[in-house]
This record gives structure tokens, sequence and C-alpha cells, in this order.
């Protein structure tokens, strides 16, 4: 048999929760971590796309004026790190891919579900 950390009430080996306190135990937190280790995000094909549009919106802006370069490379470097940290993108940076980067990226961002 094993105790609660918080309240001291006797629990079962199978325990995830104490009954009394409601304390998760240490069988419980092993079981989240595991959950959280097992599953890793996978970047989805909106977001593997819109990366891509995104860069040819870089490519393309370069060989037109280099002065849109001081933002289109910025925010697709910004949009990249956080599909790779799967952060949320929010809906105005999405607007401004829309209208300063590229269209078609900046659509498929905002058809995305973060």
């Amino acid at each position: 048999m094993k105790y609660c950390s918080k309240c001291g009430t006797e629990l079962f080996d199978e325990a995830v929760v104490c009954p009394k306190c409601g304390c998760p135990t240490e069988l419980y937190k092993q079981e989240m971590n595991t959950e959280i280790q097992e599953k890793p995000k996978e970047i989805s094909g909106l977001k593997k796309t819109a990366k891509v549009f995104m860069i040819i919106g870089c490519v393309f802006s370069a060989l037109y004026w280099l002065i849109p370069l001081a933002w289109t490379i910025p925010m697709t470097v910004s949009y990249c790190k956080k599909i790779k940290r799967h952060e949320t993108v929010s809906v105005g940076f999405k607007v401004c891919s829309l209208l300063f980067v590229s269209q078609i990226g900046g659509i498929l961002m905002l058809c995305d579900k973060d």
C-alpha cells in the first residue's frame, strides 16, 4: 500500500488520485509524462504549404524590390519558428502575411486551425 503525499490517506497501488483530497499520485504523474513523450506533435500539411509559399513570397519580393525584404524575411522566419515550436499564430500575423508576403500562404494560414 502507498499513502497520499498531501493528506496521508492510504491508497490502492493503482490509484491515480487520492479519494480524500484529490491530489494526483506518482502513478498519475508518470502516466502524464509518458503520454506527453509518446505523442510528438506533427506539423500539419497546411502549415508546411503556407511555409513554402511564404518562402516563395520572399523570393519574388526580392526579384522586384529590395525594400519588401525588410519585412518579408523576418515574417517568414518568425512563422517558421512558430510552427516548429507548435506555437499559435495570431490572426493579425496571418492577415499581414496575406497582404505583405504571400496571398496563398496567408490564406492557408487563415484556413488552418491552430
